[in-house]
């Protein structure tokens, strides 16, 4: 454990005993995450490539057998919030408590016998920035309640559930990447995972030891996923696919793109059927450069799949596209906005001596345009959910 994880399990411990009046059953942490690569495909049913970052949700959780679900966080200014495992309903439910509480309720929902519990929470994932903060506090619940009732789900079992307590619970209609990213994710690596069947493929991903740096930067425009902007895509994408008579824009091989979007009269729909087809092709010509050990290849990639989120799923803003060009025009290999979109953070791939330059060029471009500063800050493939003490 690294000085600052053993750092955050201490903290959280040390208030959990202050807020509850005894010591916490144990500790566990979910990371966010950085999507190379595969982005609105996982609704589609089509290929995803995240890896973890280092930060992180952090959960220190005692068991409860009482029925009561007590919640807390460091990062909230509200008080101990208390509700009845019972009574936990989806929908009434519109403060941050709706992510852990719709966990809870995931799990009695599938027949678990999850009796309550006492948490508290703290997170070093931005919230907003399009790095799944939601999945991290999720699946760190999902995790401390997996070990402490002995229910024995595996992470993909665990990531499922969690996609489900914010589909139905929260009421935001995301894919099962974010969660399953959080929960599967291993050091050193990006998860290439097939959204249908769960398949995963972990691809050996150090770009530092060929000299390059991903770095993510924060454009501080924030988002939300529950409104209504994302759900109209993914209805687009679900109409073209029934369409063309196929379960899901999966199914459409690459080959057949253009025949595809010429039986699709609907310019919109035809837009989002472009994207989902020709980005579950991306990712394929990812993990094939990566394993092939050419990384450096992927830029392009990466600038390609911002092209098709701008102009064909306009999900993009203007301040992503600010960031996206300001890189590639000082140097970068390759950028692109990552997450849902309509803010959040993107991905510049670049070589390590390049990254002050392109850093300055960016902050100084948000000056320029009046904005607030971003945050950038190096992304290293980082540990999945696990239990810390």
């Amino acid at each position: 454990m690294s000085e600052s994880t053993e750092a955050a399990a201490r903290s959280v411990a040390e208030r959990f005993e202050r807020l509850y009046g005894a010591a916490p059953d144990g500790v566990w942490a979910a990371p966010g995450r950085v999507n190379l690569i595969g982005e609105h495909t996982d609704y589609n049913d089509g290929f995803v490539m995240p890896f973890a970052l280092p930060h992180a949700a952090v959960a220190a959780v005692a068991r409860r057998d009482d029925g009561v679900l007590r919640l807390h966080s460091a990062d909230v200014d509200d008080p101990v919030a208390e509700l009845t495992v019972d009574t936990l309903t989806p929908g009434t439910d519109q403060r941050w408590t709706a992510y852990p509480a719709g966990v809870v309720w995931a799990l009695r929902e599938a027949g678990h016998a999850v009796t309550g519990a006492d948490v508290h929470l703290a997170s070093t994932v931005p919230a907003g920035a399009g790095l799944s903060s939601s999945a991290a506090l999720e699946v760190v619940v999902a995790l401390a309640l997996n070990d402490l009732f002995g229910l024995g789900l595996r992470g993909w079992q665990l990531a499922r559930l969690c996609q489900r307590a914010e589909n139905v619970y929260v009421g935001a209609p995301v894919g099962i990447m974010d969660q399953t990213a959080s929960a599967c994710c291993e050091e050193g690596h990006a998860l290439f995972l097939d959204t249908r069947d769960l398949s995963q493929r972990q691809i050996p991903f150090d770009l530092a030891a060929e000299g390059m740096r991903l770095l993510v930067v924060d454009t501080r425009v924030e988002h939300s996923h529950s409104e209504g902007e994302y759900g109209k895509r993914r209805a687009g994408c679900e109409k073209g696919a029934a369409l063309l008579g196929v379960d899901a824009l999966r199914d459409v091989p690459y080959a057949e793109l253009e025949a595809a979007l010429a039986r699709l009269g609907d310019e919109e729909v035809r837009r989002l059927v472009r994207h989902v087809i020709t980005e579950d092709e991306r990712v394929e010509r990812v993990v094939a450069l990566l394993e092939a050990g050419d990384a450096r290849a992927i830029g392009p990639v990466l600038a390609e799949g911002h092209a098709s989120l701008r102009d064909d799923f306009r999900v993009s803003c203007p301040e992503l596209d600010l960031v996206v060009d300001t890189a590639l025009g000082a140097g970068a290999l390759g950028a692109r906005m990552t997450g849902g979109g309509f803010g959040g953070s993107a991905v510049v791939l670049a070589e390590e001596a390049d990254v002050p330059t392109i850093t300055k060029a960016v902050e100084e471009a948000f000056a320029a345009a009046g904005l607030r500063a971003p945050r950038t800050f190096e992304a290293v493939p980082s540990a999945g959910a696990r239990r810390l003490r």
